[in-house]
Order: structure tokens, then sequence, then C-alpha cells
């Protein structure tokens, strides 16, 4: 489909209207609180060092996987809300697995890989079962499940406890993964000791694979449709109920895969201290990505951005960091609203094209064809012509 001008300049609009929002309105916050507006926004625009880049990016790899499960269900009118408790379910149950060495190495990896989907997609299964058998929505059956599931792995994580670990700290972990099962780090940033996740390479098949099963495959066509119009999808042989399971299942696997970074990469294992919220965190960079996979990319980076820069605001510039909440908050609410705004923008020059398109056409065929007693008149000018000229012969 050929990218006109008019379509990528809507497209660029509403994310950057919800940016613009955003700063317009946290500026009126902190003027209010009385800080320093100008101080603040220069720390947070200032060019990061090689180590923050280096914590950008891996950040943002995380975030973009949270992205990519919220935007598989989405894309079907699915708010499967519960990829907080799923990724939290799964990297548990992934840090006990790989915790036994079952296997070595790379094969450790990826049975671990894999037990994480599993467990990811079966917790994502019981919204699934609410919705499609007792007609529970998916959004009210996965937040109270994110609850259920935080409470049931700090329980498990009692009983499995590292028993080596200092008995003075207040930190409860997994048993560590074995060395062989670490996925070493990429040094891609010049000038910084911190690397980039190995597993970056994941987020990157992942990106690939949801753009291509999603926009490339018959699975992906029914998605879609059934999200567009279910009634539609159904009268074209589509199984709705079917597809809200596919769906959830699919999501829930890839939010068992939002851990593995920090697992492999960072802590070596699930403990208490490990990073949380980062589920409903990809509620809005979902939303601010418009479920591309390159626009999604893009708002991780954001995201993780936000969340690097925010962290010297108390310091430098006296202001807490929660502020950074406060903005990306603002940037979820602005983001829809952008995007509804550019919706009907959309609309409306759609429909004054058709029009202009349809009035040149009547116009033309107007002006094409001569007026009705012209050419008869004509004819007949010619037939009396032709009569009386073989009367004369």
């Amino acid at each position: 489909m050929k990218l006109s001008p008019r379509s990528l300049a809507l497209a660029l609009a509403a994310p950057l209207l919800a940016l613009l929002v955003a700063l317009v309105v946290t500026s009126l916050v902190l003027a209010v609180a009385g800080d320093p507006v100008g101080t603040v926004w220069t720390e947070l625009l200032r060019r990061p060092s090689p180590r923050l880049v280096a914590k950008i990016l891996n950040g943002a790899i995380v975030y973009y996987l949270a992205a990519v499960a919220l935007a598989v269900g989405f894309r079907m009118n699915l708010f499967n809300i519960g990829v907080e408790g799923q990724y939290r379910v799964a990297v548990f149950a992934a840090a006990v697995f790989g915790a036994q060495g079952f296997l070595p190495g790379w094969a450790n990896i990826t049975a671990t890989t894999l037990v994480a989907m599993a467990v990811g997609a079966a917790w994502a299964s019981i919204g699934a079962y609410l919705k499609v058998k007792r007609g529970v929505s998916e959004v009210i059956s996965s937040i109270m499940l994110n609850a259920v599931a935080t409470g049931l792995v700090a329980f498990l994580l009692t009983r499995t406890r590292d028993s080596s670990a200092d008995a003075g700290s207040n930190v409860a972990n997994t048993t560590p993964l074995p060395q062989d099962s670490w996925v070493p780090g990429l040094a891609l940033v010049p000038g910084s000791s911190t690397k980039v996740y190995g597993l970056l390479a994941l987020a990157l098949l992942v990106g690939l694979a949801y753009w291509i099963v999603l926009g490339r495959t018959r699975f992906g066509f029914d998605l879609r449709a059934s999200g567009l119009s279910e009634s539609a999808a159904v009268a074209s042989g589509v199984d709705a109920r079917r597809m809200v399971v596919r769906t959830l299942l699919l999501s829930g696997a890839c939010a068992g895969l939002i851990g593995l970074p920090l697992l492999f990469g960072q802590d070596h294992a699930y403990g208490t201290n490990f990073q949380a919220g980062i589920g409903f965190a990809g509620i809005g960079i979902a939303l601010l990505g418009r479920n591309h996979p390159i626009g999604m990319a893009v708002a991780a980076l954001l995201w993780a951005y936000l969340d690097q820069q925010g962290n010297g605001l108390q310091i430098k510039a006296g202001v807490s960091p929660e502020l950074v909440n406060i903005i990306q908050g603002v940037i979820v609410l602005a983001v829809v609203i952008a995007y509804e705004i550019v919706r009907r923008l959309s609309a409306r020059l759609e429909q004054s094209a058709v029009a202009r398109d349809l009035g040149e056409a009547s116009g033309s065929s107007t002006s094409g064809t001569p007026a009705p007693g012209s050419r008869t008149g004509s004819a007949g000018g010619a037939t009396s012509a032709t009569t009386t000229s073989g009367a004369r012969a």
C-alpha cells in the first residue's frame, strides 16, 4: 500500500500531540507546585551518558516485550490487563526450573524459555475460560488474577527461597541459575561498562514474528477481523470463541517472555526485588506505538528514557522522581484523546475528498454530454435535407 505524505503526517500527529499535551500539563503541575520548570526539563532532556544509554536500551527491551503481549490482545479488542500477573508467574516458574540445571548451557536456556511461555499461556487461559464459558469480562478477571498471581508467587517464594543466601537479608531469592545458563551481554554502547542484554535478539525476533503472524497470515487476518466485527467474522466462518482463547493464550505466552532478559542477563534468579509494574507500563507503550512493531519500539525507548533520566530529578532539580510517573500517565491519557481527534480529522478529510471526486466526475459527465435537442435537431435536419434532395432528383 502506498504511503502518502498526508497519511504519514496523520500517523505522526497523534503521538506528537500526546507528547505536546504531556509537556504542557506537566509544566503546569510544576508551576502550581512551585518547582523549577526549566531546570526539570533541562535535566530530563539532557544528553544521557553512555552508561545511561545502555540502561535505556535494556529497559526498552523489557518494555517492548510487554507492549507486544498487550498488543496481541488489543488487535482483537481484548484487554489482557493480566499481563503483569502472567509475567510474574511465568518468570518465577522459569527461575525455579532453570535453577535445577536439568540441561546444559543453551539447551537449558531454551527449555526455560519454553517453560516461561507455557506457564504464561496457562495463567492467561483462566481468563480465557471465564470469558468464553461464563461471559466474564477479561478486564475484570485479569485484574483480579494479577492480585492472585502476586500473592501466589510471594507464597511459593518462601518455599523455594535460596537457603545459601545471607540470613540477615530482607530480600528473598530463588536458587540462582547455573553460570552456563547466563546469557552474556552485548557491548553495543561505546564508552559504557554496562552491557546490553543478550536477549535483545529475542525482542527483535518477537517483533518480527508479531509483524508476520498478525499481518501476513490467515490467523492474523481472522484475529483482526474478529476485533473489527465479530458478527462479520462469524459470517465468514471464523469461530469467535476459539479465536478469543487462542488470542489470550498467545498474549499470555508473550507475557511469559517479559522477565527473561532480567532473569538471564541481570538477576539470574527471581526475588522480592524483581522489577514490578512492567505489564502495566506495556499498556501505555502499546497505545503510544499504535500496536505497530516499530511504533512500540520507539515508545519503549521513550518510556525507558524517561525512567533513567528521571532518576536525577531529586538531586539536581529538587523534584521527586515520581514526576516521571505523572508524565507517563498524562501521555497515556493524551494519546487516547489525540488518536480520537486524528481519527475524526482523517475521516472528515476522506469524506471531503470523496465528495470532491464525485463532484468532479459529475461535472465531467455533464459537460461531455450534448444537449438533448441538439443531436435530435441535427439528425432531423440531415433527414430533411436528404428527403428534399431525393424529391428534386
